[in-house]
């Protein structure tokens, strides 16, 4: 896949325009989104990644159109899961509902900023050393093994990193957030920080660490940049009006972790079949591809997630509505 320099340029163009739109409605109204509201935006951004996937079938062919959905599918499933997280960021720090939106905005632009990082990295990578792909492979099993073991949505795993610890030590912060501003004037006369501050670190360290799970999991769908970064603009979009439109439904989501486990582990054994398949390091069969590694194609790919992520759902959904009618038999006993 050929991409222009100014397929780019308006690519980028369109991405500033549309953050630029959101950080507009939430600068000028600070509020919760109602029901209504978020359904319509998360029903945009979705409908808007589909016409796009159309678009990319239309000018580069099936392939490109299929390796972009999954990737898309893969990188939105991804950010679901870190919901629960930025919940529990929420939670910790008493966020008032009305400001949770521009926390989640600035979240999600430095999420960008980072991922596009990490994939000009990735990207640079992969064309110098194909052997990446081994550690890429095993890191995204390892993954996928702790998820099943503990679960990355417990309290107890968000701790506060240094960046956090030192903030609260070495600038002055308020204890209210204020009209939801990141300085405010204290009682005193002096400009302090509020907490709000505090939080976008939270937030944006926590961005960083599901950076270093995501792209090396696109990467293993497809190795083509503009597809890999549009599968991750698309699946961060709209991620905020997600977060108030699910609401108390990611608690109910009790298999997500082990639906997603299961992902990361099939695309970590793709991505290390692939490195076989291509392989170019000595010691590996004399330095030559490995002939029995299958090259797993991504119609099956985009199935395997499409199935697990749907069972995973269905079963967390039947699961937490039985557990809901127990609950009034226990009571009653």
């Amino acid at each position: 896949m050929n991409v222009s320099t100014w397929v780019w340029l308006v690519t980028l163009a369109a991405l500033i325009v549309m953050l630029a739109v959101d950080l507009l409605i939430v600068g000028r109204r600070p509020h919760e989104p109602s029901m209504r509201e978020a359904g319509g935006w998360v029903a945009f951004y979705v409908g808007l990644a589909l016409a796009f996937g159309v678009g990319l079938w239309i000018t580069s062919g099936g392939a490109a159109a299929g390796e972009f959905y999954t990737g898309w599918l893969t990188e939105y499933s991804l950010s679901v899961d870190n919901l629960f997280v930025f919940m529990i960021i929420m939670a910790r720090f008493n966020v008032p509902r009305q400001y949770q939106q521009k926390v989640l905005l600035i979240g999600i632009v430095l999420a960008l900023l980072m991922r596009g990082a990490f994939i000009a990295a990735g990207a640079a990578l992969i064309q110098q050393f194909s052997w990446v792909f081994y550690i890429f492979g095993v890191f995204l099993v390892y993954t996928a093994i702790t998820l099943v073991k503990g679960g990355e949505n417990d309290e107890d795993d968000f701790k506060e990193n240094i960046l956090i610890r030192w903030a609260k030590r070495a600038l002055p912060i308020s204890s209210s957030f204020g009209d939801g501003k990141l300085m405010a004037v204290s009682e005193t006369g002096k400009r302090v920080f509020t907490p709000l501050l505090i939080v976008m670190i939270a937030i944006g360290t926590t961005d960083l660490i599901f950076a270093l799970d995501s792209i090396p999991a696109i990467f293993g769908i497809t190795k083509e940049p503009y597809l890999v970064f549009t599968a991750n603009v698309f699946a961060l979009m709209g991620l905020r009006q997600l977060y108030f439109l699910l609401g108390g439904l990611l608690e109910r989501l009790v298999y997500l972790n082990i639906g997603l486990a299961f992902v990361l582990a099939f695309i970590g054994v793709k991505l290390f079949l692939e490195a076989l398949h291509t392989n170019s390091l000595g010691f590996i069969n004399g330095g030559r591809g490995v002939p029995w590694a299958p090259e797993i194609p991504i119609w099956l790919s985009l199935l395997v997630i499409i199935g697990t992520l749907g069972i995973a759902t269905v079963a967390s959904l039947v699961k937490s509505s039985r557990d809901q009618k127990k609950e009034p038999l226990k009571t009653s006993a």
